[in-house]
């Protein structure tokens, strides 16, 4: 499994298109924090929600993943993968810890990022900084819902192989199908693995999150649902890579 791991995230090193998005998540979340720090004036109560909030790693690491496996097939190297590892099962799961590493990372870059920018913005404008540990609650949440919602990905990807297909359904799912289910249906909304699950992790506001009706569950109980989606995910696309015929 280590030699898996390590070539998974050789990989992910390597590649164009996961340098590109995480370059691209990592400016967008700089740009957001200047743009709330310049045209805002937040006080010392809502600095941290209002400018260090600002992470995107959660969707882009999502995308990535989805990305990530699905490109496999999309560019044909499932085979030679599959080749230099036979056990189908553990070549999801190297991948799945991959994008969960990634996600982590991915994460943290991007705090370090808007915290040098927004701490330099603040301070010129003399407004008010967060307090240390404010902060780093703050980003070892979205550190968490990075790592889960990039192994979550994998499993998506591995249940709809189609690129295309995968990543729209993504994004419906994200910014349609939970908000509809939230709003309809709250008990129901409150489990949902893009939604109600990663606003309690992150431990944001849910009316800030477009949840005002739903009653979040616990952060630590939120964490032990999003690790029965990924279980959920994971067996099921591990199922349809046995069963499926190379090309």
């Amino acid at each position: 499994m280590k030699e898996l791991l390590h070539a998974e995230l050789i990989k992910l090193r390597t590649t164009r298109t996961f340098v590109a998005l995480a370059g691209v998540a990592i400016g967008l979340s700089v740009l957001i924090v200047v743009l709330w720090v310049t045209l805002t004036e937040p006080s010392e109560g809502s600095v941290v929600r209002d400018v260090f909030q600002s992470d995107t790693s959660s969707l882009f690491i999502l995308i990535l993943a989805v990305v990530g496996i699905t490109g496999e097939w999309r560019h044909r190297t499932i085979t030679s993968s599959l080749l230099a590892a036979p056990d189908r099962a553990r070549f999801l799961a190297a991948k799945t810890l991959a994008f969960a590493a990634a996600g982590l990372l991915l994460s943290v870059a991007i705090s370090v990022a808007i915290t040098v920018v927004g701490f330099a913005i603040l301070s010129f404008r003399e407004l008010p900084t967060p307090q240390l540990g404010d902060l780093l609650e703050l980003y070892a949440r979205s550190a968490v819902v990075a790592a889960l919602l990039g192994a979550f990905g994998v499993g998506i990807g591995a249940l709809v192989r189609n690129q295309p297909v995968a990543i729209v359904g993504v994004l419906l799912l994200v910014l349609m199908i939970e908000p509809i289910v939230a709003g309809v249906a709250p008990d129901v909304g409150r489990f949902g693995p893009t939604g109600g699950l990663t606003t309690s992790i992150q431990g944001t506001d849910p009316g800030d999150a477009g949840l005002g009706g739903v009653d979040l569950l616990p952060a630590g109980l939120a964490v032990l649902a999003m690790l029965a989606w990924i279980g959920a995910a994971y067996a099921a696309g591990a199922a349809l890579l046995r069963a499926r015929d190379l090309e």
